[in-house]
Order: structure tokens, then C-alpha cells, then sequence
């Protein structure tokens, strides 16, 4: 056996999992992992602050299904990192973060940076190991990949106490552990048939993780074979492509009622991937009829999140359930067309750009108008990332939906995404379009991640909505506590000029007479001279949502 630290024999590990890149704030102490990555083919993508590594990580692993890399050191840089650690964990996406620990012979004395990993990240991870026998390197890695991966996905962290890393090992690299789909038995589809082909309003809720291209489209295509409306999970409306004849929209914040009524009065739901949480249940209250009937299938057999009835849990993925699903034919069942059209020509309706767009405050640009303006510049397959906040309803509202995976955002709440999550899904993928749509006050908690843009080579469109606000907040204040505005306003620099100060496409819009042509100067840069763009668009404040 090859004798090598055990720091590069995590690195060896990383490739033998197919890692292509790693994101990165450097410590003092995982210095030996760092020189590993020297020599190595996964390509070190070095942020510019943790939460920006660990949003990259995530956006890497909602993209690929596999999981994101993060890399930061101790103390303060776990504690930035943690923000990406609780998205992993609430919207299911798999990542791996290596963090750097003090020696061992240093714990429990406040040594410098020291934190207890397991204290810290125990409620809001799949598992927290800590690396202490050189010799186990590489099964610590094989393990974390293996947990983030399985059952319902999320994160996994690494401790990696400086003094372990750099000891000798020749153990060997351990190869990867596959991860089940689960299956669905002959006896699930039979009974699945039958109930389907007794409803009178048969409907799917798809969302969740462990999709892939192939699985969005077998569902997608029996659904539309037998006319069975489909509403998506939030931020999970790239399932089912936007144009689908069965698309009857998203039951996230701000969804259509004809949307709640297909979750709601269904008398046999067949949920995809997901769960009825929270959100699609409107807190606990829609669909939580003991007697109704819900096939529930999740490759989770704990279905965490989930609230309501369950009529049946068949355990496999989407990818397996889409394979079964591609052989399942329905016979005769009642006429569906009626149930069917009414929520989706409702979801259609809710997509057009009002008439009376353009209607806004001097000094400011109408962002329906932008959106109007921007729609026919986009691919087919264009990536739409972003964060959370009300900015975020002109995209989820009038952007059209592409293949999966096509929209990339957050269900966990959390801001600063929309800049970091567009640049790793660039990087992955430098010949598609991506698209950020960013508040002004979300842009400013992760913008110098555009300096990792340029270094890197990535070159997002980033759609800057400033209205001077904390919008969603300044709404809930609007109906809680109606003219008293505190602690939401914000006064901000023009963030066309902060673009150029990194070496990005930067343009200011403030009049609706402009947007064509700003909006053709913006894409030209990203697609041609292949640089990202900010557009600084300044929007009425008054106008928090589309439609208002």
C-alpha cells in the first residue's frame, strides 16, 4: 500500500466519488487537504465567505442529486456555513461539509476556534462524524456520501481535526456504497390502478428530491395520457414543464385558488416525492381530513414533514416509481376533462402580463414589463435561481418552467442564495443559460460572490428588484401593523456600479423606455462575451407583488 496522510487520502476518496469540484473558505486547519486538492482533478472553487460555500454545495447537489462539497475551518467559519447546512436539511438536498477542528490534544480547553461539531449540527444533519483514526479516512468519506444520498437526502458533516489529517495511513480507498430507489411491487401498481380508476377527481402532488430528467418525464407523460391535473410542491414547479396540458400549478406562497381546490377536494391524491408539509397545507389546515385518501410515495420511510392521512406508502424514488409508472395503463374511469381544465386554464390565466402593466411611479421600471421584455431572450432550458423574498413572485409568476432540473431555489426561506446558487449552477454547466432574480436586500448578503464568478468563469444574469425594502416583511407589516414601517427600509448603492467594480456587466434601469435595450445588453454579455450581468432595476415600492 501507498503511504499518504490522511488529508490526501480524503482528496483520493473525493475522486473516487466522482467529485468535480470542491467550495472552499481555506483554514489553518485542514491545511493538508487543501494540498491534497494541489495535485489533484477536482477543481477547488474558493468562495469568498462560508455561507456562499455552502449555497454553492447546495446548488451543486438540487442540480446533479449528487452531493455538494463544502470545505471551511473551525469556529467562525462553521457557524457561517450552518446557513447552507439547514438548507440542506429542509429542502432534502445532499451535501457533504468537511470542516476543520482543533487538535485533538486541544479539546475541551476554548482552545482558539474551538466548537463541538456534534452539539452544533446535530438537530440539522443526517450525521456529524468526526474523524479520529487516520486510518478511517477514507470510510468516512464513503459513509458521509452514502448517508447525504440515501433514503431522504441531506447533509452530512466531516470533522477533521488538523492534527489526524496530517498522520500517515495506507489504507486503502474505499469504493462508493450504491444507494437504493426502492420498487414498487406489482400488487402496488394493481391496487394504485384500481383506486385511480374509481375517482371521480384523481389528482398528483410531485415535489420532494431524488428526481432526475428521465423520472419528471414519465410522470409527466402519464399524467397527461390520462388527463390527471398535477400541482407541484413549492419550489418544485420544474417536475412537470410549465406548457403541460395537466400543469395545474404550484401550491407554494401566493398560489391560485383552483390550485388549493385540486389539493383540497381530490378524492384520491397520489403524492411523488414529497410530503403534504406545511406549506402545500397551508400550515396544517388543507387536506387534513383523517378519511381522505393519499398514496404516498417516498423513498423515506419515516416521511418526515408529513401531516394528513395515509392510505398507502409505497417505499421507492421517483426514478423508480417513474420506470413503473411508464408501464401503467388505465382502464375505464369517469370523464375527468372538466375537474381537469378549470385549474389549469386558471394557472394560464395567472401567468398573463396584465394590460395594465407600465403603469408605475416616475424614476422606477415596471418589472412585469421587464419580465414581458425578458421572456423572449431565454432558452427552453434556461436555470431560473433564487433565494427567498417577495422579488422572488415576478419569476415563480411569469417565467416559463423548463425541464427539470430548472428551477433551483429554496424552501427553507433563507436569503443570499440567488447570486452563489446561480454562480455553482454556471460552473456546472457554462453552456446554459441561468438566470438570478435577487431582492436588493438578498443581493447585497451574497454579492461578493460575483468576484467568484469572474475568477472562475461563471456568467449568470442577475435581475436585481430594488425597491428599498425588506418587501415580505414590510408586507406582513402592512397587515399586522398597517402605516407603523420599522426595521425594514434600506437605503442602497447602485448595484450596476458595484457589478463593474467586479468585473461584470452592470446597467442601471429606471425607465420602462430602457428595458429592451438594457435587458439586450445584458444577455449579450452573459452569451457572448461570457461574463455575468447584474441589471439594477428600481422598482415602485409600493408595487411589493405581481398583479398589485
Amino acid at each position: 500500500m501507498t503511504e499518504q496522510s490522511a488529508g490526501h487520502l480524503i482528496v483520493r476518496s473525493l475522486e473516487a466519488h466522482g467529485v468535480e469540484r470542491v467550495f472552499t473558505v481555506p483554514g489553518e486547519s485542514y491545511l493538508d487537504v487543501l494540498d491534497g486538492l494541489y495535485d489533484s482533478d477536482v477543481q477547488n472553487v474558493v468562495c469568498r465567505q462560508e455561507g456562499g460555500v455552502t449555497y454553492m454545495a447546495e446548488a451543486y447537489g438540487k442540480l446533479t442529486g449528487r452531493p455538494g462539497v463544502a470545505m471551511v475551518t473551525r469556529g467562525p467559519g462553521a457557524s457561517n456555513a450552518f446557513v447552507g447546512v439547514h438548507l440542506a436539511w429542509q429542502d432534502s438536498t445532499p451535501l457533504v461539509l468537511f470542516v476543520g477542528l482543533v487538535p485533538v490534544a486541544h479539546r475541551e480547553r476554548e482552545a482558539f476556534q474551538e466548537f463541538d461539531p456534534h452539539q452544533w449540527f446535530g438537530t440539522q444533519a443526517k450525521r456529524v462524524m468526526v474523524l479520529d483514526d487516520p486510518d478511517r479516512a477514507s470510510e468516512y468519506v464513503a459513509q458521509a456520501f452514502f448517508a447525504a444520498r440515501s433514503g431522504r437526502p441531506g447533509p452530512v458533516v466531516v470533522g477533521l481535526p488538523e492534527d489526524v489529517i496530517t498522520r500517515l495511513t495506507e489504507a486503502p480507498v474505499v469504493a462508493p456504497i450504491p444507494v437504493t430507489d426502492g420498487a414498487v411491487g406489482a400488487e402496488d401498481l394493481e391496487d394504485l390502478r384500481a383506486a385511480l380508476e374509481g375517482a371521480s377527481r384523481p389528482a398528483i402532488l410531485v415535489g420532494g428530491p431524488r428526481w432526475t430528467p428521465a423520472a419528471a418525464e414519465q410522470v409527466t407523460a402519464f399524467a397527461e395520457r390520462h388527463g390527471i391535473p398535477v400541482v407541484s410542491d413549492w419550489r418544485a414547479a420544474d417536475r412537470v414543464p410549465g406548457t403541460s396540458p395537466v400543469n395545474a400549478g404550484e401550491t407554494g406562497y401566493g398560489r391560485s385558488r383552483g390550485t388549493v381546490d385540486v389539493l383540497e377536494n381530490a378524492d384520491v391524491l397520489l403524492v411523488i416525492g414529497g410530503t403534504l408539509s406545511d406549506i402545500p397545507t397551508d400550515g396544517f389546515t388543507v387536506r387534513q381530513d383523517p378519511a381522505a385518501v393519499n398514496w404516498l410515495v417516498n423513498i423515506d420511510p419515516s416521511l418526515r414533514q408529513h401531516s394528513g392521512a395515509v392510505t398507502r406508502q409505497v417505499l421507492a424514488s421517483p426514478v423508480a416509481f417513474g420506470r413503473a409508472l411508464a408501464q401503467l395503463e388505465l382502464g375505464a374511469h369517469p370523464d375527468w376533462s372538466a375537474w381537469l381544465e378549470a385549474p389549469v386554464a386558471a394557472r394560464r390565466k395567472r401567468f398573463e402580463i396584465p394590460a395594465t402593466a407600465g403603469n408605475n411611479v416616475a424614476g422606477t421600471a415596471d418589472m412585469e414589463l421587464v419580465m414581458k421584455a425578458l421572456i423572449p431572450h431565454l432558452p427552453a432550458d434556461t436555470a431560473v435561481v433564487y433565494g427567498s423574498g417577495n422579488h422572488t413572485a415576478w419569476a415563480n409568476t411569469y417565467l416559463p418552467t423548463g425541464p427539470f432540473p430548472s428551477q433551483l431555489s429554496v424552501r427553507n426561506g433563507t436569503m443570499g442564495y440567488s447570486v452563489p446558487g446561480a454562480v455553482s449552477v454556471s460552473l456546472q454547466q457554462p453552456e446554459r443559460f441561468v438566470l438570478s432574480v435577487s431582492g436588493d436586500g438578498e443581493f447585497l448578503m451574497n454579492s461578493q460572490e460575483l468576484a467568484t464568478a469572474r475568477q472562475y468563469g461563471a456568467h449568470p444574469l442577475i435581475l436585481v428588484v430594488d425597491n428599498g425594502q425588506y418587501g415580505t416583511i414590510r408586507a406582513h407589516q402592512e397587515n399586522h401593523y398597517p402605516g407603523r414601517v420599522s426595521g425594514t427600509q434600506l437605503s442602497n448603492p447602485d448595484f450596476a456600479t458595484v457589478a463593474r467594480g467586479y468585473g461584470a456587466f452592470g446597467a442601471r434601469l429606471e425607465r420602462n423606455e430602457d428595458i429592451e435595450s438594457v435587458l439586450a445588453e445584458a444577455v449579450r454579455a452573459v452569451t457572448e462575451d461570457r461574463i455575468p450581468a447584474v441589471v439594477h432595476v428600481v422598482a415602485d415600492p409600493a408595487k411589493l407583488l405581481p398583479g398589485m
